[in-house]
């Protein structure tokens, strides 16, 4: 093979030295890995030379089937996590992505020239292994190792708390060592997977047809949110980045596909905290023929079996509280909510400058000027009662205002028929008792734009396209949406919803 002049300074910019290590430090252990690679080649071996290697099982499949499997040929790969002994018979530790096995090496078994470049191999170094299961003297199940194959040489080592890698920065920077590192981190993108499933078998099961609509939008619509601008060369127009799937799946239902979902992202240009990412994941379906009050029997129903799914009961532990997901839910309007943890009963409020008055009187900063009653309802909900709601509840029957894709409440003009799932003091869902009047749509849109206009960005645009849809006659419906990361943070005791994407959205670092 063709030899390659490998230099450490070659393959580690400066600037970009894996923490905690120092970067000295890691020129020097590169330098030595480095050239243990010339030495390969220089013998015509190329690490990175095999294609595939055929594995018969998994790590975990050997421990929990030992006695089935004892004293059986087996073949595994994966990386080489710990090493143990210096003479003629040395131990390892190889991950897979089950799980960790010991492997037990001996001179005898691999001959000289193979062992002592199995003795030449570092933490970190991808291997596929050939060999026999058996129990060690002090108990420990492992493979006796007959022949392996060096499949991928690592040139970076490890950061040195390789055991557990706690700084976070590093964690959601570079995933893949937080994923060698933490098998906690491993876990939880596991039940990840494990809810989504579970989310999608039980609307499969519902009659529910799962669709994929745009992510580039025309109209940024379906949601108040600021949206991403991009720009589409061929067609030498701006498109949008989706912030909600709503307006294309109640197109559906015009079309007649009753019951449709999407499990997809959205992309907002908002701010990032524990709980924000630009970029998330939102299930959201739509059935025709039913209300708001379905939409909560649906959301009871999978939330409940997420849970069982990803943790075996309902009853989790969320940072230290416990959190009880078995159905039924409270269910609390919004004013009753504000009455029961603000001591405040909107009911009797005559409009809204009292409502300012009293919004004023209580301290309340971000009230303004010309805010509708509806709007201080919802400040006086987000400041006094949200946080208060640990337990699952619905709150429903929020103000028209700011639910302009919502059917009013019978006898309440003022509200509509709309609930948003709280727990542990944060939002996990949203749904409505859809709008199917166009005449009432054009009207809300028209409203959105006067309040874009006065300076709200996040205010829908009007989509006239989705009006003409609904003048042909969408059915009665309810739709609902439950965002995902949250779902898994609950599910997961995950702090941050970046402990939750497996590539979060970050700052680049400065040279």
């Amino acid at each position: 093979m063709e030899e390659r002049e490998i230099n450490a300074r070659d393959v580690i910019p400066e600037s970009d030295i894996t923490a905690p290590d120092s970067r000295e430090g890691m020129h020097e252990q590169m330098s030595i890995r480095t050239a243990k690679l010339r030495e390969l080649a220089e013998a015509g071996c190329d690490p990175f030379a095999e294609v595939s290697f055929e594995t018969s099982c998994h790590s975990r499949d050997i421990l929990d089937e030992f006695e089935q499997r004892d004293g059986t040929e087996v073949s595994l790969a994966g990386r080489l996590m710990s090493k143990r002994g210096m003479g003629k018979v040395s131990f390892c530790d190889l991950q897979d992505r089950e799980w960790r096995i010991q492997l037990f090496v001996k001179i005898d078994e691999l001959g000289e020239e193979a062992y002592e470049a199995w003795q030449k191999l570092d933490i970190g170094d991808i291997v596929g292994v050939r060999g026999t299961v058996f129990r060690t003297r002090r108990g420990e199940i492992s493979v006796k190792v007959e022949s392996y194959s060096l499949l991928a040489k690592a040139l970076r080592p490890l950061p040195e708390k390789w055991h557990g890698l706690k700084d976070t920065d590093t964690r959601y920077r570079q995933r893949y060592l937080d994923l060698i590192t933490n098998p906690g981190s491993r876990e939880t993108f596991v039940r990840r997977n494990r809810i989504i499933r579970a989310m999608r078998a039980e609307l499969d099961a519902l009659g529910f047809l799962e669709v994929e609509t745009p992510l580039l939008n025309v109209i940024p619509g379906g949601a108040a949110a600021r949206p991403f601008v991009t720009h589409h060369n061929a067609l030498d127009i701006d498109l949008f980045m989706r912030i909600s799937p709503e307006l294309y799946l109640k197109r559906l239902l015009v079309g007649g596909l009753e019951r449709v979902y999407e499990i997809g992202r959205n992309f907002r240009n908002e701010g990032l905290s524990v709980k924000h990412n630009p970029e998330f994941t939102m299930m959201e379906l739509y059935q025709a023929y039913t209300d708001y009050n379905g939409m909560m029997d649906i959301t009871e129903r999978l939330i409940a079996r997420c849970a069982m799914e990803a943790c075996g009961t309902t009853d989790v532990t969320y940072q230290g509280r416990e959190i009880h997901l078995a159905p039924p839910f409270e269910r609390l309007t919004m004013t009753e909510a504000v009455r029961r943890h603000a001591g405040v009963d909107f009911d009797a409020i005559a409009d809204a400058k009292e409502a300012l008055e009293v919004a004023r009187e209580r301290g309340i900063e971000e009230v303004k000027s010309g805010m509708s009653k509806g709007e201080v309802l919802n400040l006086f909900f987000e400041h006094f009662a949200e946080e208060k709601l640990v337990q699952p509840t619905f709150i429903c029957d929020y103000p028209i205002e700011i639910s302009p894709l919502t059917k009013r409440k019978p006898g309440r003009p003022d509200l509509v028929e709309r609930f948003e799932i709280f727990i542990d003091g944060r939002e996990f869902g949203n749904a409505y008792t859809e709008l199917n009047d166009p005449v009432d749509q054009r009207g809300r849109f028209a409203d959105q734009v006067r309040r874009r206009e006065a300076g709200d960005d996040e205010a829908n645009l009007f989509d006239e396209d989705y009006c003409v849809a609904l003048e042909y006659g969408m059915p009665p419906a309810g739709g609902l949406g439950i965002g995902i990361d949250r779902l898994v943070m609950l599910l997961t005791d995950s702090y941050s919803i970046r402990d939750v994407l497996l590539f979060p959205t970050m700052k680049p670092l400065q040279d």
